[in-house]
């Protein structure tokens, strides 16, 4: 049986604000292993950095226990550093430095004396080579990106920790970025990663929906697609937000959801509801463009997740 690299025990994590005591994490538990593109999926200020920053032993918990490669963030954090590798959301490369300067430069921090080979493979496999003697300053955002990339790898980690590297990239960079990372899959490397992007999300080996320091749920994108209970009905229509209002009020607000022009409204799936709806909004004068029975995606789930977690504590 394959043994985790990282294990969070009932790990939570608080701070003093301005006027109260805020707890950031509450109680996580989660096992990441070997070999895996692990994810944590959830909007700003779900916790999702702070978890991060817990297991690279940045930051102490308040209460439980988190070991990584073995040795625990809190007691051991020397030994840590050396097996692994963390790129944070504000990644300092030095613009007045070139690639090269600049990986020779993360390459020194970590003593390494024997580095050129590693550094000429990352090169090649993320294509940076031909802009080895650029400045950082000069390359574009998913060049920069790739660049902190290889700053983060060229000591051969065992783990790294990627905290939204490809927020603010532009969707060809954002793919080509992750068919990099998993090409390192290859090698072994253990990767944890957070984005706020649920298509990123569908890449990876299991994902963790984070909200409000919680996990809703942990599994692989296929399972927890599967076992959600829900069907859905899309609805495309003339006025999606007073078609939202119409469906709210009768399947009430955790059932139905508003993306742009479409309205979707979660069923269960032994019961087709789909006559009750159109003749809904046609009672309305809404006009149907048109609509479809479908899977739920990753986005539904986590939406109506958390729309009832907010309901429950509302």
């Amino acid at each position: 049986m394959i043994e985790p690299i990282v294990t969070i025990e009932k790990a939570s994590f608080s701070y003093v604000g301005q006027h109260r005591t805020v707890e950031a994490i509450k109680e996580i538990s989660i096992s990441v292993y070997r070999g895996e593109l692990f994810c944590l999926v959830g909007p700003d200020g779900a916790g999702k950095t702070t978890i991060i920053r817990m297991m690279c032993g940045i930051l102490k918990p308040t209460s439980g226990v988190i070991t990584v490669a073995g040795y625990d963030t809190t007691r051991e954090r020397e030994h840590i550093k050396r097996c692994l590798g963390y790129l944070s959301q504000r990644f300092s490369l030095y613009h007045d430095l070139t690639v090269n300067e600049n990986i020779e430069f993360f390459a020194k921090i970590h003593g390494l004396k024997h580095y050129e080979r590693r550094q000429q493979q990352l090169l090649e496999i993320t294509r940076l080579a031909p802009y080895s003697d650029r400045l950082a300053g000069a390359l574009s955002g998913g060049m920069k990106q790739k660049l902190a990339l290889i700053c983060t790898l060229i000591h051969s980690p065992e783990i790294i920790f990627l905290d939204e590297p490809t927020t603010g990239v532009d969707p060809v960079s954002r793919r080509e970025f992750w068919k990099i990372l998993l090409s390192f899959l290859k090698e072994g490397l253990t990767i944890i990663v957070t984005t706020p992007y649920l298509d990123e999300a569908e890449r990876c080996s299991r994902i963790a929906l984070m909200s409000e320091g919680t996990i809703l749920t942990c599994d692989t994108p296929q399972a927890i697609r599967t076992t959600f209970p829900y069907g859905v009905i899309e609805v495309v229509c003339s006025h999606a937000r007073s078609a939202f209002a119409v469906l709210v009020e009768h399947f009430g607000k955790e059932q139905v959801q508003l993306y742009g022009d479409r309205v979707h409204v979660l069923v269960s799936k032994k019961e087709r509801k789909v006559k009750t709806i159109l003749n809904l909004l046609r009672g309305h004068k809404i006009d149907i463009v048109d609509y479809r029975l479908t899977t739920a995606s990753l986005e539904d789930v986590f939406v109506a997740q958390m729309t009832s977690k907010s309901m429950r504590h509302g």
